[in-house]
């Protein structure tokens, strides 16, 4: 309760002068410094409450020299995957002091500004980034900021960072459609050689590898790429089924990807997966609504991992480089199935 005579601006003044100690004790209190004694702490919290003394936030993290913030850089904010991903992050955070700043990236252009200003502009304590490598150089531009730094879902050795191996996740979707006896398997994906997202390449090179395995010839036909999202996905996919020899799988690199597969599937009568497998790859939510087989790379445990993982830089609790890897799981469910006889 505030006391009658309280002005309605309380400082940290006030509660010194209420509470009978030196300004410098309510600030190690509120900081939550050692060396108060545990009565004087007491008396300082009571008086914090019945002046009902709010401190101002920034001047408290000028006082402890930090900003409180997290900062993220992510591409494609918009789409499921990263939303995930993201969603693990914030509950990592939520029980920690620090707040989360996003930073979205729309282009390369855009990605090498954000990385080049990172300590000059991005007022953060630590740094979140998500599926955009840096190279070695900006790597080290990162350790010259001395801003603790965690990379989720790409790769450089002198960063701590949270990876799955998409080689062997390319792997496992290729071989599980091999075994369903299907020897026509496209690979639909984004632009391989897209700088924002290197894992499509490291998925199509274990599709390569697996149809190597089983002397199955990689028809060029079957290998389509372009733009991110559903819509692109049904124009690729659209291609694809009416080819004159069109494929009995496909192996869509995302799950949004496979999802516009479905729509163009369920237009031109095609049955799934009687007459057509479709398999993706990241087991968003919509996956499961779906009943589509999928490759589960963890999305949600990858943001926590990374946002823990930076957490324990932060407390001085591990030093980079540092590396945790998510497992992948194949999740078979109503999409795909044996492959057709004719």
């Amino acid at each position: 309760m505030r006391l009658r005579d309280t002005p309605p601006n309380t400082t940290i003044r006030d509660v010194a002068k209420h509470a009978k100690v030196s300004i410098a004790t309510v600030s190690r209190v509120l900081n939550e410094s050692s060396g108060v004694r545990e009565g004087t702490r007491e008396k300082v919290w009571a008086t914090i409450e019945e002046l009902n003394f709010t401190p101002n936030p920034i001047a408290r993290q000028l006082s402890i020299g930090r900003t409180l913030t997290i900062g993220i850089i992510q591409p494609y904010i918009t789409l499921p995957s990263y939303i995930e991903r993201l969603r693990g992050v914030q509950h990592s955070l939520a029980s920690s002091e620090y707040d989360l700043v996003i930073f979205n990236v729309d282009n390369p252009g855009q990605k090498d500004a954000y990385f080049k200003d990172l300590s000059r502009k991005m007022r953060v304590d630590g740094m979140l980034i998500v599926s955009l490598p840096p190279t070695n150089e900006q790597a080290d531009n990162f350790a010259d900021t001395r801003i603790p730094t965690v990379l989720i879902d790409s790769e450089n050795p002198k960063l701590c960072r949270i990876v799955a191996d998409d080689y062997e996740g390319g792997r496992i979707a290729t071989r599980h459609l091999v075994e369903l006896g299907h020897r026509k398997i496209a690979f639909l994906s984004d632009f391989l050689d897209t700088p924002f997202h290197p894992a499509m390449r490291l998925r199509y090179l274990g599709f390569q590898e697996v149809l190597a395995q089983h002397q199955i010839p990689l028809n060029p036909a079957y290998v389509i790429e372009g733009s991110r999202g559903r819509i692109n996905a049904r124009t690729m996919a659209k291609k694809l089924l009416t080819l004159d020899d069109p494929p009995t799988a496909i192996f869509a690199s995302s799950d949004t990807q496979a999802l516009g597969v479905l729509d163009v599937a369920q237009e031109m009568n095609v049955k799934v997966p009687e007459r057509l497998s479709v398999l993706g790859y990241d087991n968003i939510p919509d996956a499961v609504y779906n009943n589509l087989s999928t490759i589960d790379q963890n999305l949600y445990d990858s943001g926590v991992k990374g946002a823990q993982m930076l957490l324990d830089l932060l407390g001085g609790l591990i030093e980079p480089p540092c590396k945790q890897q998510v497992s992948l799981n194949l999740l078979r469910r109503k999409t795909t199935g044996p492959a057709p006889i004719f």
